[in-house]
């Protein structure tokens, strides 16, 4: 028999994929310390909707102390009296129950967050991946899962080209690994993606700040008629410029001695030395002013996305043009 999981959760965030696997995770581990798993049952209730009453008789202690999973959802709008309860319970749990709490971290019952950390609850961080890093590292967790190993070069095509989605990303890679028999790289991502966005947010990038503007900017209107998000173009431009001001700043060398250096890999940096060429010091500055300027438009600062994403990258071409 496995050793019991512990007696309170609280899954923190909204990303919903990865709400459910908590929750499925914690229910697994359950399961698997009881003799007839199929006889714990799972109870479920909204703690922002519910009574305190519904919550108090939910959490009171059965005459039996059979194994149960209790998940309270929307806690974070739950009221003060309902908060009450929870935080009781939390602190004594009744026997053979386990209690998860799934909390978005804020809204009215923000201060039930700490309450439960403090209370020895196992934190499971489920907040939505905002940043190209996380993404990619969601995506070699998938992977890694998976036993496959994949370069950081197709791991980025492959987000460029499936977007923010988790469950498109998860599902993409898994079929990834079915259909390739796990040799996944950039050429076999193109190859399974290419109806679905021929031209990405990456190629844009590479295009713009490489100098090529008939390319760039014919590859960008493909990307929007693709519906290439707004916001993984500017992420992909972003990320560009800022490569390229890191790499350039570290000074010429070997690219594996500076991937170690600059936290990257090594086909990366090689790629953003030969790109730093046409850059200096003054327009990678501005350029790095332009990107920032953008993803803030990209987010709602501009009234027009598409616009914002045009004028960006015509002022990325004349500051590589000026370089």
């Amino acid at each position: 028999m496995s050793e019991r999981p512990a007696a309170v959760h609280l899954v923190l965030g909204d990303e919903e994929l990865l709400v459910e696997r908590a929750v499925a995770r914690v229910m697994s581990e359950v399961r698997a310390g009881v003799p007839d798993p199929d006889a714990v049952p799972i109870d479920r209730l909204r703690a922002g909707d519910a009574s305190t009453a519904e919550l108090a008789e939910l959490l009171s202690p059965s005459l039996f102390a059979e194994d149960r999973v209790i998940v309270l959802e929307s806690a974070a709008e739950a009221g003060k009296d309902a908060v009450a309860v929870i935080t009781e319970a939390a602190a004594d749990p009744p026997d053979g129950v386990v209690l998860m709490v799934l909390h978005s971290g804020g809204g009215r019952a923000k201060a039930l967050v700490p309450t439960l950390q403090k209370r020895g609850a196992i934190v499971h961080e489920c907040a939505k991946l905002t940043k190209p890093a996380e993404r990619m590292e969601f995506v070699r967790g998938e992977f890694r899962a998976a036993g496959v190993k994949v370069g950081g070069e197709a791991m980025q095509v492959l987000i460029e080209s499936v977007g923010f989605d988790l469950r498109e990303l998860a599902a993409a890679c898994s079929q990834l690994v079915s259909d390739t028999g796990g040799k996944v790289d950039v050429t076999a991502i193109r190859r399974y993606y290419s109806g679905r966005a021929e031209v990405t947010g990456f190629d844009v990038a590479e295009l713009a700040v490489s100098g090529d503007r008939p390319a760039a900017m014919e590859a960008l209107r493909w990307a929007t008629d693709r519906g290439v998000p707004h916001v993984l173009l500017a992420d992909a431009l972003a990320d560009s410029v800022h490569t390229i001001a890191k790499v350039g700043s570290a000074g010429r060398g070997d690219p594996f001695k500076l991937a170690q250096q600059l936290g990257m890999p090594p086909w990366k940096v090689k790629k953003a030395q030969a790109q730093a060429r046409g850059w200096n010091p003054a327009t990678i500055g501005t350029a790095l002013g332009v990107v920032a300027t953008l993803n803030a438009d990209v987010k709602g600062g501009a009234a027009d996305a598409t616009y914002a994403v045009e004028h960006a990258l015509s002022r990325i071409l004349d500051l590589r043009a000026a370089g």
